[in-house]
């Protein structure tokens, strides 16, 4: 009886303490890293030891795949869970899958809250303006130049002003040359003698014809008018002074010309400039410069005159480039009706240039540029993302040519790519391109570092902070002024320029840092 009583005993005791463990199991299973009671039941239902190996908790991650663990349960600045990751699975929850080197992988649920969006590639035929800064310059072959081929005295000016208007013929001024003098009274010479040695032989009358000939040949070669040179010889007399014209309707442009001056053989009096149509002189930078073509309609836009445009075409691509800008100049011809524009006038020129026909073609926003390649993120689908280098090609205002590296009809992300970039760091992706200045795939992420300042400047467009902070010991930085990017434009909710704040930061890229904690500076207590 002592026997049986003591194995009685000793069965309810082995039900109690099982009871007791069932129900401290079934409770642990409601905890974010134990079993579930579901788990439990099977482990009763499998006594023999089939029960499923329960999980090791390795960390908390970060929701939007910045680089921060934490050791507990914690929110993000915006509020969201951190994620568990356990042994066995990658940094995206995925457990017992691997993902091919040039491949990141992301939760479905994580890439809703990227608020991923991906737009298939596509042939299209881009139509690119290019635009460039110009200036208004006379045309160089309706520039003319007043210069009398001999020595002598300005007598009279008929125009002595700078910027006067003058029409063809009109009279500019008057000079008194010894040497026009004489080379005049030449001419009246011979042509008297050939009228009196008309009935003598042939010899001296032939003489007599070279001569007048030759004092002819010399006023026309001093530029004098064939009008000046017949009323010379109607009148028979030598004048003293003789009138120089504007060969064009123009501006006087350059007036060297005084009152009773002395000008020598060829120096230049009066400049005149026919500005009925001038040149547009644009700078063109140097990667557009092959897509300019002669021939090609130019609008031109003037800051003087805002509600009028003007078309004139391209006559010419100057062959040298300018070395401190990296520009050429491109010539416009323009008609100037009302004369209205000016020399030395700044003009805005759009060159509007044809594509070469439909080539493949993603948003400009779908590229991740490092500075020494070109990255697209290819979607693969079930939170797959393949990084994939890309040749770029020609760029419009909104597309980019794809040289190599995307089909037509493949999808590309277009939004979030920068925030798939910080949530995975591309680690595996650039490996497999056997990059060796890319960190291996098990790489660790980032350091965190920590400061405070004084918001001094916000950027909302392009996601930028401009920060007065202090020292920051964890990389021996002294106070200074410096510009981050945003993790998530999120963090700016509240903040103000002038307002003190405490902030983290991580290197993304080399000198790119990336606020991933902002938050009000706590006031010190004493």
């Amino acid at each position: 009886m002592k026997s049986d009583f003591a194995i009685a005993v000793g069965v309810f005791a082995v039900a109690v303490v099982a009871a007791a463990g069932g129900y401290w199991l079934g409770s642990k299973g409601t905890t974010a890293h134990e079993p579930s009671a579901a788990a439990i039941s099977v482990n009763a239902a499998n006594p023999a030891g089939t029960a499923k190996k329960e999980r090791k908790l390795l960390f908390y991650r970060n929701p939007m795949g910045l680089p921060d663990t934490s050791p507990t349960p914690k929110k993000d600045p915006m509020g969201m869970d951190y994620i568990a990751v356990y042994e066995g699975e990658d940094d995206s929850g995925n457990a017992g899958e691997s993902t091919p080197a040039n491949q990141v992988r992301i939760s479905t649920e994580k890439v809703q809250k990227l608020g991923v969006r991906s737009e298939a590639a596509q042939l299209r035929a881009l139509d690119k303006t290019v635009s460039a800064a110009g200036r208004i310059e006379p045309d160089e072959r309706r520039t003319y130049a007043i210069s009398p081929k001999f020595e002598g005295y300005v007598e009279r000016l008929h125009v002595n002003v700078t910027g006067q208007a003058v029409g063809k013929g009109q009279p500019l001024f008057e000079v008194y040359s010894p040497e026009l003098v004489s080379a005049q009274r030449e001419y009246l010479i011979a042509a008297q003698g050939i009228d009196s040695l008309r009935d003598a032989g042939g010899s001296a009358q032939t003489g007599m014809k070279q001569l007048a000939d030759s004092s002819l040949q010399r006023l026309k070669n001093w530029d004098i008018s064939e009008e000046q040179l017949k009323a010379l010889a109607q009148s028979g007399e030598a004048r003293r002074t003789l009138t120089f014209r504007s060969p064009v309707s123009g501006i006087v442009t350059e007036k060297k010309a005084l009152q009773g001056m002395r000008f020598m053989p060829g120096e230049a009096l009066y400049q005149v400039t026919d500005l009925s149509s001038v040149w547009v002189v644009a700078d063109v930078f140097e990667q557009d410069i092959g897509l300019i073509k002669l021939g090609a309609k130019a609008k031109v836009r003037i800051n003087a005159y805002p509600d009028k445009l003007f078309e004139g075409k391209i006559s010419y691509v100057y062959p040298t480039l300018n070395a401190a800008t990296r520009t050429v100049p491109v010539r416009v011809e323009l008609a100037n009706p009302g004369l209205l524009l000016k020399p030395a006038m700044f003009a805005q020129v759009e060159l509007p240039v044809s594509a070469k026909g439909p080539v493949v073609t993603v948003p400009i926003s779908a590229v991740i540029d490092s500075g020494t390649r070109q990255i697209v993120l290819i979607e693969q689908g079930e939170g797959r993302f393949e990084a994939r280098e890309v040749k770029l090609g020609v760029r419009s205002d909104t597309h980019v040519e794809i040289i190599g590296g995307v089909k037509d009809g493949e999808l590309v992300v277009v939004t979030a790519n920068f925030l798939i970039d910080a949530e995975s760091n591309l680690k595996a992706a650039f490996g497999g391109f056997g990059a060796a200045d890319q960190k291996p795939a098990g790489a660790a992420r980032p350091a965190s570092h920590k400061a405070t300042g004084k918001l001094d400047g916000i950027d909302a467009k392009t996601g930028t902070l401009t920060i007065e902070h202090g020292p920051v010991a964890s990389l021996k930085w002294p106070s200074m002024t410096m510009e981050f990017k945003l993790a998530n434009s999120a963090l700016l909710k509240d903040m103000k320029p002038g307002a003190s704040v405490e902030f983290e930061f991580v290197e993304r890229s080399q000198g790119e840092w990336i606020i991933t904690s902002l938050k009000p500076a706590q006031p010190h207590t004493h």
